[in-house]
């Protein structure tokens, strides 16, 4: 079935399955790291911030070089080495007692998880056809939200104990889903490593086009902080809804990508399609700001069906931004430098999470509706300054694509 969260058997379906694994973990670690900083090693909420986004600025510098390593020295070694990395990163939390340890732990467990990414992408190149890499990535996205989801749930499980021994068997857990899924990886076939020239060894960095489509992705992400911290703020600051529509809007949003995006992602084929699914959701996201914006002022259940309403278009906003960012990001990369194309592009999610909080703080909770307006006409701004950045970048692509020397006898 293609709208399955089961890709085809081989290896479309094992990375599928080591994204379900470490995603399991992730999802334990994710609902249950913040109190486990703060009330088991006691460390103030102010330095456990300041240290996560100290690691993964750090990580996001990190992924261009271990992308490139990977497309030098093979992706499935590399991102084997770093899914085990991962999972050691993650386990030296359980001996962390004091703020350096703990920043120097979420520093190798950043720079492992941006590596890992750009690693697994470059792996996904080789294993898959050009026209089969949206598809899968939605595939993938679905899995991923199905472990989350699940991974929450027993990570829900160990802050209802409450106790030091259930916070520890969470983080035992993600390490161990890490050294799983690196078995995982190891099963796929070997993928032929790239012959980078030493004059091309930061040539991403030089890709001025490549680096404009990143930074408008970069500001399309931002919707990435919206469902974790702008619409809960907004929610308790600002209109009469309830707390636990929170939850609801979360859960809502994990089943829509785990049901739809396989679907979304279907008619996304080349470059063309790939910017107009980009637009389009520009458009719906800022039907979906704008719906948000409604829901303050007015009584408590009008504000639910509101909330739900602009969730669901913000939802159906990112997945067609996903699936048209995956299908730029491939398209627009040298066949043989991925992984170090990748790990670039990664950065625009880091940048969205380290600035996203802020933005958003003071656009919605401090300027209200006109907040709520001015995010959704930065969006759809972006969104369709992609379409012309694109196709310079692709322009450029075609013109440094020379034919090999002809040697004559």
């Amino acid at each position: 079935m293609p709208n399955s969260l089961v890709p085809p058997a081989g290896p479309q379906r094992v990375l599928a399955l080591a994204q379900l694994t470490n995603s399991v973990g992730d999802g334990a670690f994710y609902v249950t790291s913040a109190l486990y900083f703060t009330h088991v090693v006691g460390l103030d909420p102010a330095r456990v911030g300041l240290g996560l986004t100290l690691a993964w600025g750090v990580g996001s510098l990190a992924g261009v070089p271990l992308g490139r390593l990977a497309d030098r020295r093979g992706p499935r070694g590399t991102a084997v080495l770093l899914a085990l990395a991962t999972g050691l990163a993650v386990a030296s939390f359980l001996v962390v007692r004091g703020f350096v340890p703990f920043v120097v732990a979420a520093c190798a467990y950043a720079t492992a998880q941006s590596g890992l990414a750009a690693a697994r992408q470059a792996l996904l190149a080789g294993l898959v056809s050009a026209g089969e890499r949206t598809g899968l990535l939605a595939h993938l996205q679905a899995t991923l939200n199905a472990g989350l989801a699940v991974g929450a749930g027993l990570g829900g499980l160990a802050l209802q104990a409450g106790t030091r021994t259930a916070y520890l068997g969470v983080f035992a857990l993600d390490a161990a889903s890490f050294v799983v899924c690196a078995g995982l990886l190891l099963r796929l076939p070997a993928v032929a490593h790239a012959r980078v020239e030493r004059a091309e060894r930061l040539g991403v960095l030089r890709d001025r086009p490549y680096a404009v489509v990143t930074l408008l992705n970069t500001v399309l992400l931002l919707r990435m902080p919206l469902l974790s911290l702008g619409i809960p703020l907004w929610i308790t600051e600002r209109t009469d809804a309830p707390a636990w529509l929170v939850a609801a809007l979360f859960v809502l949003n994990t089943g829509a990508v785990m049901a739809f995006q396989v679907r979304t992602a279907r008619g996304i084929t080349g470059l063309a399609t790939a910017t107009r699914a980009v637009r389009w959701s520009g458009w719906v996201m800022l039907a979906a700001c704008a719906v948000f914006a409604l829901s303050a002022g007015v009584s408590s259940w009008v504000a639910v069906t509101v909330l739900v309403i602009g969730a669901v278009l913000q939802v159906v906003a990112e997945m067609g931004q996903s699936a048209g960012s995956w299908q730029l990001s491939f398209e627009l990369a040298p066949a043989d430098r991925v992984g170090e194309y990748q790990g670039f592009f990664g950065t625009g999610v880091t940048v969205a999470r380290t600035a996203g909080p802020l933005v958003l703080t003071t656009l919605l909770v401090g300027w209200g509706t006109a907040g709520w307006l001015l995010l959704g006409a930065v969006t759809l701004a972006a969104s369709y300054a992609m379409g012309p950045a694109a196709r310079v970048a692709a322009g450029r692509m075609q013109r440094d694509v020379r034919p090999l020397p002809v040697r004559v006898r």
